[in-house]
């Protein structure tokens, strides 16, 4: 019951390395000496060596087997399937911050470049600060799926105004992109709340690795496949690319409660046909 709440406090976490992990890196490129990179290169592989040592300290778990052994595993359950299809739509945010938006503002506003790295700081703070809170109120199906559906109400508007920032003048554009970074990492916090506790909650018990494997596949496609497709619709089409986007981010988050409903009907099929054991 404490796992969305413990994936919030990681995500929040993994965001304040980044921005201390960011931090130092722009010391170095400051320096910019020799010392310096080989500095940062000995730290980073010093940390690996502490995580290392952490892992090391964790109690040993006895793996239990599986009960089924088929080629296809997880992906028969077509439920289950389609809610980390839908996942992976919504997770097209995921190159929006850290490539999209860069070649967006340096190509269709007057905004200045400085600006890209200022949009990184607020949304690593804003999640280091507040995903913990987002997260409180998730607790269940009906409530993730709540906080979805809203996340794409919220990633539609961001959509809208990062494509009015496109012909605006500086301090304009300026003040639109700003309030577009607000609204994504809103959209953000909520949809991952909501998508942790729709992976662990539709998965059946003792296969929640298997299960987790393929939901996390989604991050991978949507960094893999999403820079190309996002370049080529955003950059490039402009305003009817973002409600593009935006449309589709929020149709997924739609979608998104009739297939955790049939998911979860799933799993009470299957609950109900297991044999009971009378001692």
């Amino acid at each position: 019951g404490d796992r969305t709440g413990l994936l919030a406090h990681l995500q929040s976490t993994l965001n304040a390395g980044l921005a201390v992990g960011a931090g130092l890196g722009g010391l170095a490129l400051h320096a910019g000496t020799r010392t310096a990179y080989l500095a940062v290169f000995a730290l980073d592989a010093m940390s690996f060596l502490v995580c290392a040592g952490l892992l090391l300290r964790l109690p040993s778990v006895t793996p239990v087997p599986s009960r089924r052994r088929d080629g296809l595993g997880v992906l028969r359950d077509r439920p289950y399937a389609l809610v980390a299809l839908l996942n992976t739509v919504l997770l097209l945010r995921l190159p929006l911050l850290s490539l999209v938006l860069p070649l967006w503002i340096t190509r269709r506003t007057e905004a200045p470049a400085w600006l890209v790295s200022a949009l990184f700081v607020l949304n690593t703070g804003a999640v280091m600060l507040f995903q913990v809170r987002a997260a409180r109120g998730v607790t269940g199906l009906v409530t993730a799926t709540r906080a979805v559906r809203v996340a794409g109400w919220v990633m539609l508007a961001a959509c809208v105004v990062f494509a009015l920032s496109a012909g605006a003048s500086l301090w304009v554009a300026v003040g639109f992109l700003v309030v577009g970074a607000v609204l994504q990492v809103v959209a953000e916090m909520g949809q991952s709340a909501g998508s942790w506790q729709l992976s662990f909650d539709l998965a059946p018990e003792g296969r929640v690795g298997e299960y987790q494997g393929l939901f996390g596949t989604g991050v991978t496609i949507a960094r893999t496949l999403g820079p190309l497709l996002l370049t080529s619709l955003l950059v490039e089409w402009g305003t009817p690319g973002w409600l593009l986007l935006g449309g589709a981010m929020l149709a997924a988050s739609y979608a998104m409660g009739p297939a955790a409903r049939w998911a979860a009907g799933r799993r009470a099929q299957e609950q109900v046909r297991q044999p009971v054991l009378v001692p």
